[in-house]
């Protein structure tokens, strides 16, 4: 295991590399909002928790799918609801002020160079084991979900998490029911010591303190039978905590195109299964891109499904160095090619409808949510 110390020297190499300020752009965000909702029945959670997605669809395939049409994009950014008693809502969405020709551009821009995939090497993963450093930002932000995935706070009651999470494509997960988010939780008799005392290493099973999730939110194009294997495009959710956690935030942002990240990488903490009890935080290189995936290689086992992908930029109406969570961790991607299986780590990209819609379901007005 890699001393802690390790970690912040190679986060200072990476500072020292992107010194010549990269910086958060403000993106046109067009506006998602609500059409008309009804009621559904109530769910069943029948579906069964599978930390490992698999699709036929890999990044090749991804980047020869044919472009959504308006309707699509509507169709699969419409949203279930799903509240804490089992009862569930569909909303259908209406889009104002997206350009198809953007996505037209987009599309022609990310497939004209592709960059040759590497062979993923020595575990480059990192346990936080100081409780130190477990309580600081931003590994403050990184949360538990009761299904076994990750999650990343993004606001003062709502988590960002992937919807595979919660949904398996046809149905809520047995877990869903009654889900909680957990937090770390510091033990009695060391939150009156020194500060000095505060590094001691965390016992074998970490405590957590658990807040009932009021209501989750997940687009329709994750279901299966509205977008197929281009359904992975739409891995991510939002859960409404019940009550305020009263913790530091993440803001989301737009993901920049990978030639735009810092020393172009991304970071994210998670709880992987093979580490019970502990944090586990990685950075790597993004290697490739389409325009709702990134394809990257960070060293990662299910249970950091859902982790908040993040970057550092520089915020110059703040004058401030600022992280934001512009993806979600989706995992593994196994694809069958030629009769062979290969396997991907794959990471959800907020792209700016996913930003308009990610903004809505935590601030409620869109209004709010037109700077990217």
């Amino acid at each position: 295991m890699v001393a802690l110390s390790t970690i912040f020297i190679l986060l200072c190499c990476v500072k020292y590399v992107i010194m010549h300020k990269a910086e958060w752009q403000k993106t046109y965000v067009p506006v998602v909002y609500p059409k008309t909702t009804f009621q559904l029945h109530n769910a069943h959670f029948e579906g069964k928790t599978n930390l490992k997605v698999t699709s036929q669809c890999g990044l090749d395939c991804h980047k020869r799918a044919p472009l959504p049409t308006y309707e699509n994009l509507k169709e699969y950014l419409s949203y279930e609801t799903l509240f804490f008693n089992g009862s569930r809502t569909f909303t259908d969405v209406d889009i104002y002020g997206f350009i198809d020709a953007d996505l037209r551009n987009e599309r022609n821009r990310r497939n004209g160079a592709r960059t040759k995939r590497q062979i993923f090497g020595l575990d480059s993963r990192f346990s936080i084991m100081a409780r130190k450093f477990l309580f600081l930002y931003p590994f403050s932000t990184s949360v538990k979900i009761s299904t076994g995935c990750s999650g990343t706070l993004v606001s003062e009651k709502h988590v960002l998490t992937a919807a595979h999470c919660i949904h398996d494509g046809k149905n809520y997960v047995k877990g869903a029911h009654r889900m909680k988010v957990g937090f770390f939780k510091p033990e009695r008799r060391e939150m009156g010591r020194a500060v000095n005392q505060i590094n001691s290493i965390l016992p074998e099973k970490a405590k957590f303190h658990w807040i009932r999730v009021k209501r989750s939110r997940i687009p329709k194009g994750w279901i299966k039978g509205s977008a197929s294997d281009i359904g992975m495009d739409y891995d991510y959710a939002i859960l409404e905590l019940k009550r305020p956690h009263k913790k530091p935030f993440m803001k989301i942002g737009v993901t920049p195109h990978r030639e735009r990240l810092p020393g172009s990488r991304i970071h994210f903490s998670g709880f992987d299964s093979d580490r019970p009890g502990d944090l586990v935080y990685r950075f790597c290189l993004v290697k490739d891109e389409t325009y709702d995936l990134l394809y990257q290689q960070c060293d990662a086992q299910p249970g950091a499904s859902g982790s908040g992908v993040y970057i550092r930029m520089w915020n110059r109406q703040i004058r401030k160095w600022e992280r934001k969570v512009v993806g979600i961790f989706s995992g593994h991607q196994w694809v069958d090619k030629d009769g062979s299986q290969q396997d991907y780590n794959v990471a959800v990209r907020i792209t700016p409808l996913k930003y308009a819609q990610i903004c809505f379901w935590i601030k409620g007005n869109y209004v709010d949510c037109r700077d990217g």
